[in-house]
């Protein structure tokens, strides 16, 4: 028997953090956050990352555990949660896995185990130097040959993946479709039970959005980017790529006015929340709760807790 997890997962600003800590109140458990951004520290507003308030008193894990001028691979995050999570069952709570990034709750529940080769590493930039001196077409031709199935199901367009197909067979000799066809014949690591909530109506849905990206620039976001850039983040770190913080830098260096900026960080948090609830609803595991015009929390909780107790969590 698979160890039990419970998973709170929807869209941006659709109230997960404050479900995953009435939860894990309800069945004993510590959270662990399930977020891309939230693994970096001075990012706590533009990653709407649980304050001490919001926490009240509920552990949370893989919150600011990461440095933002470092890179954290899907890799890299499925390990360390992984552990936080075994460490939570030692001591007898359950995990509570919250967030939107959906490769990396899937990446903690399958314990998927990731072929070899790092973003820097000395094979990924031999085949970047190739990819910049050939173009891809020789770089697909070698992977046709050694690899025919990823050759033939990848875009000539999706170069990332190409040369990530070519490192991992240079780095084990082995073709990165057969790694993945065995890691996904594995069984789950966990037995997840998912909660998922998401607004009914997609207006109201981009209405709290709205309000959310506005409560973020009245807490000191542009501020929050400031430091970061005083603190030495170089522009081109991952940090700089999340939604908030990306469009913000160039307002801050003169390129761009800061309400142009705001409306590009409404227009992107949009298509991120379309972009995860698109990734969720593959999941036909996931017993949805769906908001009205607001978020009724009590109600919400006494859905869950029945939706749970009768799948036998307790």
């Amino acid at each position: 028997m698979q160890p039990q997890v419970l998973c709170v997962v929807g869209p941006t600003a659709c109230g997960k953090t404050k479900m995953g800590v009435l939860l894990a109140k309800r069945f004993g458990g510590e959270v662990v956050s399930v977020d891309s951004m939230q693994i970096y520290r001075g990012m706590t507003i533009g990653s709407a990352a649980p304050t001490e308030a919001e926490m009240e008193g509920v552990p949370h894990h893989m919150v600011g555990v990461a440095d933002p001028r470092e890179s954290w691979s899907v890799a890299r995050y499925a390990e360390v949660a992984d552990r936080c999570v075994q460490e939570i069952l030692g001591r007898g709570r359950l995990p509570v896995l919250v967030g939107g990034t959906g490769l990396y709750l899937d990446a903690v529940i399958t314990g998927r185990r990731f072929a070899p080769g790092a973003s820097g590493g000395a094979v990924r930039r031999e085949l970047e130097r190739e990819l910049e001196e050939k173009g891809v077409a020789p770089l697909l031709e070698q992977l046709r040959a050694v690899d025919p199935l990823s050759a033939e199901r990848l875009h000539p367009a999706d170069t990332r993946r190409i040369v990530r197909a070519l490192e991992v067979y240079r780095e084990t000799g082995e073709p990165i479709s057969r790694h993945n066809a065995a890691t996904r014949a594995q069984p789950p690591r966990y037995a997840p039970h998912y909660i998922g909530l998401a607004f009914r109506d997609r207006e109201d849905m981009k209405a709290m959005i709205d309000r959310r990206v506005e409560g973020m620039l009245a807490a000191g976001l542009t501020e929050e980017v400031r430091a970061l850039l005083a603190a030495g983040v170089p522009r081109t770190a991952t940090a700089f790529q999340a939604i908030g913080y990306k469009e913000l830098l160039p307002t801050l260096e003169g390129g761009t006015e800061l309400r142009d900026a705001v409306e590009e960080i409404r227009l992107r948090s949009r298509q991120y929340a379309r972009r995860q609830l698109t990734w969720l609803r593959r999941n036909p595991d996931i017993r949805w709760i769906y908001w009205e015009k607001e978020r009724n929390f009590a109600a919400a909780l006494q859905i869950a807790t029945e939706i749970l107790t009768a799948q036998g969590l307790q």
